[in-house]
Parts: C-alpha cells; structure tokens; sequence
C-alpha cells in the first residue's frame, strides 16, 4: 500500500519510540520523512533504518527558533509539508507537594510549548489537505500519582489541538489527538518495571497486553491519511481500554 506516496511528513521525536515506529508506517507507505530529535547519533541510526526517503535535522521542540529552522529545512529538502506528527515529550516524578517550578516548567516546555511552536510552523508550511497528529498520553484524560506536571500538559495538549483544529479546517488542515495507554517505549519502562506496577496496569485493560509503538502508529497513520478526511479535533485513546 502506498497511501502516502508524494507526501512529505515531519515527526519530531522520530527517532526512538512512537516517532520512530509513526515514520516507519509512513516510509513503508511511500512518504518521504523527515524525523527530528535532539541527538544526532540516534538521528543517523534512524535514518539508517528508514532509507532513502528519509532525512533528519536537529531540534529542540523546546525552543522555538530551533523548530522553525527544522521546518525550514524540511521545506528546503523536499519542497512541501503535507503531514506532521508531534510525538516528542518528557516527564517528571515526584509527589505534588514536592515538586519544583523548574520540573514543571519543563514538562510544560516540551510538552505543550513544543506542541505549540511545531504546530504553528508546520500549519503555515502546509496547504489545504494537510494534516497533523499530535501525540497525547492517557495522562492527559486520568490522574497519575506523581506525574501531576505531565498530566496537566497532556490535558492542555488535547484542548491546544482542538483549537488548532478549529481554526486550522478553514483552511483544509486537521488536527487530531492520539492517546497511548501503557506502551513499551523507553520513557514509560520506569511504570513497569516492578511486577506491581506492571500488574496495576494490565488489570485496568480489558485488552491486557502492553502496547507497542506500532500499535500508536497505525492509529496515527489512519488519522493522516485521506481515509480520515472527515476528522478533525479527536482525542483517540489507544490504551487497550484502559481509560474506558
């Protein structure tokens, strides 16, 4: 299938993880990628595995003049932007009473100002037919204890996306949300470690498995793709039911 032949798609965060397994479901559909991170080495192993189609950049989501040039060069490399994912972001531990204004500024920073910055350059890069999925957490639908600064800017992820998305489809661009629940990457491993928490979370899904990046990635591929021409402003959880 090659759904996405001819489009151009820019995944920060795209080299470990959700990013990475999102621009390999696109690479594999005929898009060419851009991934971007902020450590080169992973950069050039990704771009190892995704081929030819594929290019990166350095970019701190963070900073807002370091987002712009990401998309300049993408522009620059392969003429057009026709679709985006936001799956970069970060978190920090501690009880609520404990935690420092620096630990939640930065959980703020990347997570929702770095939606914002991205979002921002990728929709006056796109044209009508464009689309941009941003990549929430259930955290931003439930309360976690001790990641109070990650679950307020997941929450504030959702209603940014969906104020994007209503002002952007007057000019033909989408914005969605995706929700992974507990999924095997390397930021969430610290959760399931122990059996305990690993238990905790298997027996709220009814569908009692750990996800995959790629079962994230399936649901941001549809949700790029002209198939989902129709929606815009969701919040889809991919969470094994776990929300539910």
């Amino acid at each position: 299938m090659k759904d996405f032949e001819g489009r151009t798609a820019f995944v920060t965060a795209g080299a470990t993880g959700i990013g990475l397994a999102c621009a390999r479901y696109l690479v594999d559909r005929g898009a060419s990628v851009m991934v971007c991170a902020r450590r080169e080495d992973t950069l050039k192993d990704a771009v190892r595995i995704l081929g030819a189609k594929s290019g990166y950049v350095v970019c701190d989501v963070s900073d807002e003049a370091s987002v712009d040039q990401a998309i300049a060069t993408t522009m620059e490399r392969f003429g057009h932007l026709d679709c985006a994912v936001n799956s970069a972001g970060t978190a920090a531990a501690g009880p609520f009473t404990q935690m420092q204004s620096a630990e939640f500024d930065a959980c703020m920073k990347t997570n929702l100002y770095g939606v914002f910055y991205c979002m921002r350059a990728q929709a006056n890069a796109m044209s009508e037919g464009g689309s941009i999925v941003n990549i929430g957490s259930l955290a931003g639908s439930v309360t976690h204890p001790w990641l109070s600064g990650y679950c307020a800017s997941k929450a504030a992820v959702s209603m940014l996306s969906k104020c994007a998305a209503d002002e952007l489809g007057q000019r033909g661009v989408r914005v969605n949300v995706v929700e992974p629940g507990g999924v095997q990457t390397e930021m969430a491993a610290p959760l399931f470690e122990t059996a305990q928490g690993r238990a905790e979370y298997l027996e709220n899904m009814p569908i009692s498995r750990l996800g995959k990046p790629e079962d994230v990635a399936s649901m941001v591929g549809f949700l790029l793709s002209e198939e989902a021409g129709w929606i815009t402003g969701e919040v889809i959880a991919v969470d094994g039911g776990m929300v539910m």
